[in-house]
């Protein structure tokens, strides 16, 4: 059946693009306007150099059984499973991540092993009372001198700011309930039984690459009647006299629609909306951190076994280093060599964001070659790449502003904020997707004259929206407790 009810998407990424994909099945009117030149965000792919890379390394893994439903339907059996293999690279000695205890403290040395547990022991006995800060939160489960060594360097190069002004938000929502003792307890009592790999262990990922979902989805969405513009930014929202929400676009046209779900900037969308003083301030004082990539070929295979790197060494200035080559095989094509990619994090102030390529190349040469992980082997070509906006900051007491940015757009029954950017949430790309699943019901029951199913800004919170399911090479399972 086909409706007359219109939508308007901003943005193209796994949110937006997933809510469109979603309406458009259901018979909606669809328009989706994505200011870049391809789809799916920081979860698209690019062929570079004979191979296929992605925007930095993105697995695909969720429990909640509409996120996998909605990608086994769109990838079909085009994926394989992957077993993860992550460490953590501190000053040339290479650690399990998730941490492990006595491979932690085995690979520190007995002398500042036995220094960890003491600082561990003494923060049990005398914690820090401020739980708030990310520092405060990680140290209380880890200790002071395991905080320094395997959260501090690697978070303030991440954010760009002290720990100690970092929210636990960020710990909370990644490290969960993991402590020392957990970890101790677990590395001596073992698994009493033979378990399935878990999703800690394994993921899903496309044959073709992270962006091949969304390169799919935009097809089918295309196929169902929805209209993609691409290279086609927004310049902002507005509202006629009726309520309804319109896409201004930089051109001065102004398109109507019945409802419009935007995943541009939180900050972009409030500013385009002539908020109240206080609100626009509250806005203001939310910060985005840029992602610069450098990537390079480097000659031959088998660099390193792991997927992607945490660098933790402070006197690097790379946060991650993926390499492609251990993902899937058909990646890499005919292609001879390994392409990796060190990241950069950066604000729009920083020099670094205004380096030329040339010399960033040059950094990133230096450091891959630092690390000793190319085994000497030559890096044959350089290629960056700069995504503005990447992670929303969680800066200490953040929710403070933006729970009246929040509080503001909930005035906009027909406005749907979602995603990474545009709730301003660090959401891996299940969350995403989930936001886009939950907009896209929200606005179907709006057509039929009920109210909203779903508060969207309770997605990737403390709120549980799990529900037992997980992607394995056979397809979709149903997990227990």
């Amino acid at each position: 059946m086909t409706s007359s009810r219109t939508v308007g998407v901003i943005g193209a990424g796994p949110a937006g693009l997933t809510a469109a994909y979603d309406l458009a099945r259901q018979g909606v009117q669809v328009e989706v306007f994505e200011a870049g030149a391809k789809v799916g965000g920081m979860a698209g792919s690019f062929p570079l150099w004979g191979q296929m890379v992605d925007y930095g390394p993105h697995r695909f893994f969720s429990t909640d059984d509409r996120v996998n439903r909605v990608w086994r339907e769109v990838i079909g059996d085009e994926y394989d499973m992957v077993d993860r293999l992550t460490r953590i690279y501190y000053r040339r000695t290479f650690f399990d991540y998730p941490l492990k205890a006595l491979n932690a403290l085995k690979g520190l040395g007995l002398v500042e092993a036995f220094r960890c547990v003491g600082s561990y022991g003494w923060q049990r006995l005398f914690p820090d009372k401020d739980e708030s800060t990310f520092e405060g939160w990680v140290s209380n489960r880890f200790g002071k001198r395991l905080f320094s060594i395997f959260f501090k360097s690697y978070s303030e190069k991440l954010w760009g700011i002290s720990c100690r002004d970092l929210d636990a938000d960020f710990a909370a929502q990644r490290i969960k309930r993991f402590s020392l003792s957990e970890a101790i307890k677990t590395a001596l009592l073992g698994a009493r039984t033979v378990r399935h790999k878990t999703l800690v262990d394994q993921f899903a990922y496309p044959v073709g690459g992270s962006g091949d979902l969304y390169d799919t989805m935009a097809r089918r969405l295309r196929d169902a009647g929805g209209r993609l513009h691409l290279s086609t930014p927004v310049r902002r929202v507005t509202f006629d006299a009726d309520g309804r929400p319109r896409i201004e676009l930089p051109s001065g046209e102004v398109r109507p629609f019945d409802h419009v779900i935007s995943s541009m900037p939180l900050t972009a969308l409030v500013a385009g909306l002539n908020p109240p003083a206080e609100v626009a301030a509250c806005a203001a004082r939310l910060r985005y951190r840029n992602t610069i990539l450098a990537y390079l070929e480097i000659e031959g295979t088998g660099l390193f076994p792991d997927q992607w790197i945490y660098v933790h060494s402070p006197d690097l200035r790379t946060g991650r280093i993926t390499n492609f080559r251990n993902w899937v095989p058909s990646l890499c094509g005919k292609s001879p060599n390994s392409i990796v990619c060190l990241e950069y994090w950066c604000n729009d102030d920083d020099a670094l964001w205004s380096t030329a390529d040339g010399d960033i190349a040059a950094l990133a040469r230096r450091e891959m070659a630092a690390t000793g992980l190319t085994g000497g082997a030559p890096i044959l070509n350089a290629h960056i790449v700069r995504v503005g906006k990447s992670y929303p900051v969680y800066g200490h007491g953040y929710r403070q502003n933006l729970a009246p940015v929040e509080a503001f757009l909930s005035g906009f029954p027909r406005l749907h904020a979602i995603g990474r950017y545009g709730a301003f949430k660090y959401n891996n790309q299940d969350h995403s997707i989930l936001m886009g699943v939950l907009a896209a019901e929200n606005i179907m029951a709006a057509t039929e004259g009920a109210a909203p199913r779903h508060d969207l800004w309770l997605v990737n919170t403390d709120t549980d929206y799990q529900e037992a399911a997980r992607v394995t090479d056979t397809g979709l399972e149903k997990t227990t407790g």
